[in-house]
C-alpha cells in the first residue's frame, strides 16, 4: 500500500497489509515513520520510493527499510520495438 504519512502507513499496516510503500518523504522523515511502523507491525515489508536517485540512495537505507525503489534506473530507458511471430 502506498503511503504518505506514518498515520497512512500505520493505518494500512493494522489492515493487514503486507508491503507499506512509503512515498516521497525526507529521508530523516522516512526513518521516523519505518521504525514507528516496524515497532507496531514487525512482520510488515517498508519500502522507501520517490526521488531517490543513485547519489542520495545511502540517505534512505536504514534498519528499518526493506525495499528501495528507484524509478530513475528505469525512466530514460529507451524503448525496444520488437515481435515475435509463431
Amino acid at each position: 500500500v502506498e503511503c504518505s504519512s506514518a498515520e497512512e502507513a500505520l493505518a494500512a499496516a493494522g489492515a493487514g497489509a503486507d508491503i507499506v510503500l512509503l512515498d516521497n518523504l525526507a529521508p530523516q522523515e522516512l526513518h521516523v515513520v519505518a521504525a514507528q511502523v516496524k515497532a507496531a507491525h514487525p512482520r510488515v515489508t517498508v519500502e522507501a520510493s520517490g526521488g531517490i536517485v543513485l547519489g542520495t540512495l545511502a540517505q534512505f537505507l536504514g534498519p528499518h527499510i526493506d525495499v528501495v525503489s528507484m524509478g530513475c534506473l528505469t525512466h530514460s530507458a529507451p524503448a525496444l520495438d520488437f515481435s515475435l511471430r509463431v
